[in-house]
């Protein structure tokens, strides 16, 4: 009975995630990628500011790859922050577009500052037309398309989002630990191995995750017809 309470209260996302992964490894899905790339950077980013460093670039290649460059700031917290960060950047964009109706306000948030960290801190042509491309979007979406459709889409973002961090810290730091990730770095820096940053990592992200869907789903996550038809 319980099974079935939660199958007609969610079954929206349920849908959601599992065409997520059942599309993952296709094309369709590379700029999703690409744009949790971002906010895993942009999560460097917000720890270099915070612990009062600078930073330098931001950037971002059609391989899925990222990089932020820096100076000064506490380098075990910037270098902790991009699984970490990302994670808690999808959980607020999830829960915000499941719990409020702000999902146009958030929107265009989110494109105003891709849109500022593009042209401050990108400097290669692909990060910059993609960040570019990306805020504009998110304006446009924010400013001429209903709340159910801003909704929807920051409920894939989030959720995404959320999903990508535990496999991403498995990819990099467990099944490829020799290659350099944040882990690596951490390892050779602080001591300690590359398996043991990423497993804690990896912990912390599931229990986030466990969390947010514990206490953020409550009884119905369903967007309304009515919502599609034109609800506000």
């Amino acid at each position: 009975m319980a099974l079935v309470k939660a199958l007609r209260g969610h079954w929206q996302l349920i849908l959601i995630t599992s065409v997520v992964f059942a599309l993952w490894q296709t094309p369709v899905f590379t700029p999703l990628k690409i744009l949790i790339v971002f906010l895993h950077e942009i999560s460097h980013a917000l720890a270099v500011w915070l612990t009062g460093g600078e930073v330098v670039s931001i950037s971002l290649s059609p391989q899925q790859g990222g990089l932020t460059m820096a100076r000064g700031g506490n380098v075990f917290i910037i270098l902790s922050a991009g699984y970490v960060g990302s994670l808690l950047i999808g959980v607020l964009v999830f829960l915000i577009a499941l719990r409020s109706k702000a999902d146009s306000v958030l929107m265009s948030l989110l494109g105003v500052i891709t849109l500022l960290i593009a042209a401050f801190y990108i400097r290669e042509w692909f990060g910059l037309g993609f960040s570019v491309g990306l805020g504009v979007l998110m304006l446009v979406s924010a400013r001429y398309l209903p709340h159910s459709i801003n909704d929807l889409a920051l409920r894939v973002i989030g959720l995404t989002s959320m999903i990508y961090v535990p496999f991403d810290i498995f990819s990099d730091t467990i099944a490829r630990s020799g290659e350099r990730s944040d882990a690596y770095m951490l390892a050779e820096r602080f001591g300690g191995a590359t398996v043991m940053w990423g497993g804690m990592w990896l912990l912390i992200s599931l229990a986030v995750i466990g969390l947010c869907l514990r206490y953020g789903l409550g009884k119905q996550s369903n967007i309304r017809k009515a919502e599609f038809v034109g609800g506000a």
